[in-house]
């Protein structure tokens, strides 16, 4: 009963003081908002990320040229990854466990069409491209292995890219598309993946006729044969990735001549690699946000003990006549405990709330971000706000239970 009878002397003095109760809530209320709804603009970003790194296809491992690192890498010469590097990769007796290969030749310039231009990144590539991507055509087809054998001039757009050169609405397929000044068949329109930045702008083209009509004779190896800018692998399942990227490594380094680790000329990462270091950025910045906003919580905290040893000092003589019928030090100490908790677990209810109603309104202006409030940070909220009001009303608390009860009921 004495517990109980605690609780309700608390509730009176909160409520003997309204204003002042509400502006003490409210510091724990902008910090609970601000942790809820940051974490979750944090959280809704990672999502994000992750998923425009998972369109990019399933199982999927790049390897591409760099140049070497160490201190002994300014003697070395950095071979780029050719066909034939590519045809090594495709061949099951060097790698097991690959289902598709894709070497894609990058070209920059300008593709108009129907009087509108835009400056892009050309992919030159072959049939196998489609099947690392898992990406479908949406309108007419895809490259076959006929354009890439006849480097015939046609091209698969994206639907941003069609949305950005037919904005008259008009149907892209059968039309021409001018790259870099030369006229290109529309075959085919992919259908809209997204992905990371925007993968629906992309143009697609067979990897011959990028290397002979669009490509740049300087980006030709030394011995004349035509380069790649990347070599898009699938692995059969994702059991074998780490396999198969092994053995890529192995195979270049034999190709390329690599004699010591550090001094490779190309890389292999694997799409998990890629989502690890991605989702570790992104969990830092996440904790960052948290960081940052829990300082208001502090702050609320801060405000929450002062207000309480005001209200200790305005009730002085209350304790004292307390004291003098009985009331024992931990009446006095669990009362003041209940109001400073019963503030923070108020506030912290409705931060609950308020961060909900601002991660909605996030969610409504941002519709590629997954904004939601999870139990755990509600429960978590909770948690948090009762340590603080406990945190913090334990010094007022522990004052007003050690207050002479003589001198109490002889202040003014």
């Amino acid at each position: 009963m004495r517990l109980l009878e605690s609780l309700r002397i608390a509730i009176t003095g909160l409520l003997s003081n309204r204003l002042r109760s509400v502006l003490t809530m409210l510091g724990i209320v902008i910090g609970v908002a601000a942790v809820i709804a940051l974490v979750s603009f944090g959280q809704g970003f990672q999502q994000f990320v992750t998923a425009r790194f998972q369109a990019l296809g399933s199982n999927l491992i790049t390897v591409f040229p760099t140049r070497p690192g160490g201190p002994n890498s300014q003697n070395v010469k950095p071979k780029p990854l050719t066909m034939s590097d590519v045809q090594a990769i495709s061949n099951p007796i060097y790698v097991t466990g690959v289902t598709a290969v894709a070497p894609v030749y990058n070209v920059s310039g300008a593709v108009t069409a129907n009087g509108n231009s835009l400056t892009m990144n050309v992919q030159g590539t072959t049939p196998a491209w489609q099947v690392v991507r898992d990406w479908a055509v949406a309108d007419g087809r895809f490259i076959d292995q006929d354009d890439v054998n006849g480097t015939a001039n046609v091209a698969v757009l994206g639907s941003t890219t069609v949305s950005k050169l037919f904005d008259d609405g008009s149907d892209p397929v059968g039309q021409l598309v001018n790259i870099k000044d030369i006229p290109f068949r529309v075959i085919g329109v992919l259908v809209s993946k997204g992905g990371f930045g925007d993968a629906d702008q992309v143009v697609i083209v067979p990897l011959t006729t990028a290397q002979k009509h669009l490509g740049e004779t300087a980006r030709r190896a030394s011995n004349g044969e035509f380069t790649v800018s990347t070599v898009l692998v699938k692995a059969v399942n994702e059991q074998q990735m780490s396999t198969v990227q092994a053995e890529i490594t192995q195979l270049l380094t034999e190709r390329h001549d690599i004699q010591f680790v550090g001094l490779e000329d190309f890389r292999v990462l694997s799409q998990e690699q890629i989502l690890t270091t991605v989702n570790n950025v992104t969990g830092l910045i996440t904790l960052f946000l948290g960081v940052v906003a829990g300082i208001s919580l502090v702050v609320g905290g801060i405000g929450v003990m002062n207000i309480m040893l005001v209200s200790v000092t305005e009730r002085t003589r209350e304790i004292g006549l307390r004291k003098a019928v009985g009331a024992r030090y931990f009446d006095l100490l669990s009362q003041f405990l209940i109001e400073s908790t019963a503030l923070s677990l108020g506030g912290g209810l409705l931060g609950v709330l308020l961060g909900a109603l601002v991660a909605y309104i996030g969610s409504q202006l941002i519709p590629n971000l997954t904004l939601s409030i999870t139990p755990a940070a509600v429960i978590l909220a909770a948690g948090v706000s009762i340590a603080i009001g406990i945190f913090f009303g334990v010094y007022p608390a522990s004052r007003a239970a050690a207050l002479n009860p003589i001198e109490a009921l002889r202040y003014e």
